[in-house]
Order: C-alpha cells, then sequence, then structure tokens
C-alpha cells in the first residue's frame, strides 16, 4: 500500500480555513466511497513540517483516481509520500476558465468559494453515476443562487448552470459582473436579458449568457450557458421545464442577516416553511437519478426536519457516516451543515 498527502489551498476566510483540513478529510470519504470505489483507507490529518496535510493509504492510483482527486474543494497539491520525502504527482482540475471567475467578487455574504465547490463536488458525486463530475456537461440548478456563486463554479466546470433569486439587486449585480467578466476576458459570447411574462403578467427578468472557450468553439456552436431568472423560486415550475437538471445544489438562507418566506407568509428566521414549499417542485425539475445539495445554518432548522422534509417529497437521504461530518462554524450565529439526497431512479 502507497500513502499519499494532500496540502490543503490557504483560505482567505480564516474561520473556513480553521475547518478546511477537516472538511476536506470529509470530503474525500465521499469521493472514496463514489468514484475511487473505496480503495482509499486511513485518512488522517498529519502533520508534515509543521504543516497540516490530509493522508490516506490506496493501493497505487491510476489516471482515474487523480483526475477525480484533483478536484478536491480545498486540495492545493498531492503528493506520493516516500519515507520522509514527497513526490509531487501532476493533478488535472476540470477548471475551464481563468480563477477570477470565482474569486473577483466580493461582498457581504458571499459563500465561501471553497465551501461552494465542495457542496457541488459532494451532490455530484451522489448522483447514481459519479462518473459523471467528470466526464458528463452536467446541468446545474442552484433556485436560490445570490449573486451566483454557485453558477461561476458550475460554469468553471464546464457545466451548464441557471439560477433563481427573488432579490433585483443581486440579478443587476450578477448580470453585470458576469458580462464584464466575459468582456475583459475576451471570450466570444451573447447576453441578453428578457422579461418572463404570463397572461400579459411579467413574473420576472432572465438573464441568458451563451460563451464559447474559443472563439472556435463559440463559431462550432459548442458553448456553455448560464442563465440567471430574476423571480419568485416558489415559481420555478412554471419557470423551468420538469426533468431538465442533474444537479440542484442550494444555499439556504441562514435566518441572521436574511431570513425566508413561504407562501404569503411572514419573514421568519428559519427556512424550513421555505423549503417545505419549494422542495417538491425542486425535486420535480431534477431528472430520475440526479441529486440535490442544500446546506443551511443548523442554528434555526435541525438536520432531522430538513431530511423529512426531502423524504416526504420522494427522495431519498444520503445519511452516511461520511455525509454526516460536514458540519462547520461559519459565525458566532452560523453553524453550517450539508444535506444531500438523490432522486430514485
Amino acid at each position: 500500500m502507497a500513502r499519499y498527502a494532500i496540502l490543503i489551498l490557504p483560505a482567505f476566510n480564516r474561520v473556513y480555513g480553521e475547518s478546511a483540513v477537516r472538511l476536506t478529510r470529509s470530503e474525500l470519504a465521499v469521493f472514496n466511497g463514489t468514484a475511487l470505489g473505496g480503495k482509499a483507507g486511513d485518512i488522517a490529518e498529519t502533520m508534515i513540517g509543521g504543516v497540516p496535510y490530509v493522508t490516506f493509504e490506496a493501493s497505487e492510483l491510476d489516471a482515474s483516481d487523480i483526475a477525480f482527486l484533483s478536484n478536491l474543494s480545498s486540495m492545493y497539491a498531492l503528493f506520493a509520500m516516500e519515507g520522509e520525502l514527497l513526490r509531487p504527482l501532476a493533478v488535472h482540475p476540470l477548471d475551464k476558465f481563468a480563477s477570477d471567475l470565482i474569486t473577483i467578487q466580493k461582498y457581504a455574504g458571499k459563500t465561501n468559494e471553497h465551501f461552494t465547490r465542495l457542496l457541488l463536488n459532494i451532490t455530484a458525486l451522489s448522483t447514481d453515476r459519479p462518473s459523471g463530475l467528470l466526464d458528463r456537461k452536467l446541468s446545474v440548478l442552484d433556485p436560490m443562487c445570490g449573486r451566483g456563486t454557485t453558477l461561476n463554479q458550475a460554469l468553471m466546470y464546464g457545466y451548464d448552470a441557471t439560477g433563481i433569486d427573488l432579490d433585483g439587486k443581486d440579478f443587476d449585480a450578477y448580470a453585470t459582473f458576469l458580462r464584464t467578466w466575459l468582456k475583459n476576458r475576451r471570450l466570444k459570447h451573447s447576453a441578453e436579458i428578457t422579461p418572463i411574462r404570463r397572461d400579459r403578467t411579467q413574473l420576472g427578468r432572465r438573464l441568458h449568457v451563451t460563451l464559447g472557450r474559443t472563439k472556435e468553439l463559440y463559431k462550432a456552436g459548442r458553448v456553455d450557458q448560464v442563465t440567471m431568472i430574476n423571480a419568485d423560486t416558489l415559481r420555478s415550475r412554471e419557470l423551468l421545464k420538469a426533468h431538465s437538471f442533474d444537479l440542484l445544489v442550494t444555499d439556504a438562507p441562514y435566518g441572521v442577516q436574511h431570513g425566508s418566506r413561504g407562501a404569503g407568509s411572514a419573514l421568519s428566521r428559519s427556512p424550513l416553511q421555505l423549503l417545505q414549499a419549494a422542495i417538491p417542485l425542486w425535486r420535480d425539475l431534477l431528472r430520475p437519478g440526479g441529486a440535490m445539495g442544500i446546506s443551511w445554518n443548523t442554528y434555526v432548522a435541525r438536520r432531522d426536519e430538513l431530511a423529512k422534509i426531502m423524504e416526504a417529497s420522494g427522495l431519498d437521504v444520503l445519511d452516511s457516516a461520511d455525509y454526516r461530518a460536514f458540519e462547520h462554524r461559519v459565525d458566532q450565529a452560523i453553524t453550517r451543515d450539508i444535506l444531500i439526497a438523490r432522486v430514485p431512479a
């Protein structure tokens, strides 16, 4: 058995950085149970030269294994351990665009980009076909997308992304950011904002962007697509086709700066009322075998309460020990966790 070491990418957010090693261990455990076929063992935190690494044992890693591991959300480098020496292994992350697509936006309440990547990874690995993380152009929906961190991460992986958000300022901010970024990067694209109308009533606005990674790909029609809808997520079934997404990934309102509303309800610190109304609608948007990943603040909703809502909506909740190891502190008012469920195939 060989032993390997993962050096953790430094986190801009100090509090998240304190949890990064433990979260990487948990993320690696899910990778191991899905994409790696269980070949990794003895996953641990190890101090090497005074620096914390995540280490594990495995039979020789092949190219496919390394391709999966290259996308761990907080990986900085991967090494084979040879006695007291570390031999670097070449990694090949999925990233299709420059990293500033993810990092350039700075605003209060932004979800940490490392965590967004982790949530997207775990959700993609939890479909009925985990290899899709690498070999499919997945279709991703974030039905409460804010200013588009999830959309940008999906785009970075080469997936098609759709988001919904009720806040018109967030919609405008994301439209401005993405169009400016595309122009500055000189990527061939089209971007259009159109009203969404039903029965002469305007339900919202839609930003639709198509872009090519190169001019040649754009000319050939081989494009990536991003759509953001400024509307109520409780109208998502009116706005989007059923069974049209592989993944649904979202960060629920934390109930601190932002509360949530169910249909016609008063503002509530708990997201459960909103999620109880929304999850059945969202489930219908996922394809059979697709997966839903939701993160939330455990101070305002219990894990078992959210799991019951998912199960009542016909979803299979993934609740093994590997999936129960992602709880971590964000600040004094927020402790965040993840719950993953799959649509029966």
